[in-house]
């Protein structure tokens, strides 16, 4: 998520906290580094010199607080300052039926993330129907069809009719909590587009009426968040595509600067891939402080709690130990489950990259298949003989196979070395920097 501005960001924090004495030009070199970093994410100027105000004088002129050196002071304005330029505060999601309407224009990703908001929903026990309102862009009512189809979620569509208006009001008498309504976008907010949503929005009567934009158009944010809060009184904006472009950083504050506050931002391509935008929680992973909180979150929809605890007693299986991987694997690109435990830097020293590391995570499940009962529940049994023939039977390579089992050997060591209160403190980082050594 934005890697060059965060990698940019800490890097000028590292640099400071270096220092022996934090002074007037420790500040203000401080101040230049963040200016360069945010410029390169495509920040308004103007923004970015307030931001330099705000931190130059809150950091040298504010009486330090009880118990913190200049040092701590300095390295927390620079934190609150960048939170408040990217929104300060997160939206409040409220989990109660209601009826959404989601606007944007053409390549912001509004079908998909139409999945992803329906997915959102589902996993906290609402029930969710997906309409497709998309009636100029072909193949659309296709997509949002097989997306539904993937989630298991309700869909409603009427394939051929050009009449959007007429496809929400047969939509209507349908049932479902989160009614998620995928409406037409254009190349621009032109008469046409705004006359449709205008119709949309008076017949559905929706809760909230929410913008879909991608984070590539950066500062451009800011004025298609206004012209469409002017054309239909936008309640909330959903940021895409933010694992993508360097202009992410443009984006999100462009819209904390019209008044329409971000409430979810996505960061991949599947259903999962959407969390709540928290300010806070954003600019720490972007300096390098753990999110934990997002982390467990996603484990906890995706982890087998009984595996997870077997794994945590040290008594487990070559099946439950990948059944774990593969649920790290849910939750998204390893370097972003490493970004919110604090321990992005540990990726940059995994041989050969972490996308490598993946490649093996892969790999692992065909050696898995091709592995007896007895051999997955005792690794101990597999020699020689057997490497060779899981590897055949896998079309892996016999390495493939050693470093598997190696790896299970290694967590299953560890963990009954770690008691499980030391684990929650520590033992996560630790696990990880065994398994990808």
């Amino acid at each position: 998520m934005l890697e060059s501005l965060s990698s940019k960001l800490r890097a000028s924090l590292e640099k400071l906290a270096r220092l022996g004495v934090v002074d007037k030009d420790a500040v203000e070199e401080l101040v230049r580094d963040i200016q360069r970093a945010l410029l390169s994410a495509d920040v308004d100027v103007e923004l970015v010199l307030k931001l330099s105000e705000g931190i130059k004088n809150k950091a040298l002129a504010e009486k330090l607080p009880a118990g913190l050196t200049r040092k701590e002071h300095v390295i927390r304005v620079v934190f609150e300052e960048l939170t408040k330029i990217l929104g300060e505060k997160k939206s409040a999601i409220e989990m109660k039926p209601k009826k959404i309407l989601l606007a944007g224009l053409f390549g912001s990703g509004k079908t998909s993330t139409a999945a992803k908001l329906a997915r959102f929903y589902q996993k906290r026990g609402l029930k969710p129907l997906l309409v497709a309102c998309d009636t100029f862009r072909p193949a659309a009512f296709e997509q949002l069809q097989q997306l539904a189809a993937k989630i298991d979620v309700p869909f409603y569509g009427e394939k051929g009719e050009k009449n959007s208006s007429k496809i929400l009001k047969n939509a209507l008498k349908l049932k479902g909590d989160i009614l998620i309504v995928d409406s037409s976008g254009r190349n621009a907010l032109d008469k046409e587009l705004i006359n449709e949503i205008k119709s949309l929005s008076s017949i559905l009567n929706p809760d909230e009426r929410i913008l879909v934009i991608p984070a590539d158009i950066g500062q451009a944010a800011k004025q298609q968040a206004s012209a469409f809060h002017e054309a239909l009184d936008i309640t909330d904006v959903i940021v895409t595509k933010l694992d993508a472009t360097a202009k992410g950083g443009g984006a999100l504050t462009a819209c904390s600067e019209t008044g329409a506050k971000v409430k979810f931002i996505t960061l991949g391509e599947t259903p999962e891939d959407m969390e709540i935008y928290n300010p806070e929680k954003f600019v720490g992973r972007l300096i390098g402080f753990p999110d934990l909180e997002t982390l467990l979150e996603k484990a906890r929809s995706v982890v087998d709690e009984k595996k997870a605890a077997k794994i945590i007693e040290g008594d487990f299986t070559l099946d439950d130990f990948y059944s774990q991987i593969e649920g790290m694997q849910k939750m998204g690109p390893l370097s972003g489950v490493l970004d919110m435990m604090g321990l992005g830097k540990l990726g940059t020293r995994v041989p050969g990259g972490l996308e490598v590391q993946e490649q093996k995570m892969k790999k692992w499940k065909y050696v898995l298949q091709s592995m007896t009962n007895d051999e997955k529940a005792n690794p101990e049994i597999i020699s020689p003989s057997r490497i060779s023939r899981i590897a055949r039977g896998s079309g892996t390579g016999e390495s493939d196979v050693r470093e598997l089992v190696s790896n299970y050997n290694k967590v299953k060591k560890l963990m009954k070395t770690i008691s499980p209160a030391k684990l929650k403190r520590s033992g996560m980082g630790n696990m990880f920097r065994q398994f990808m050594k």
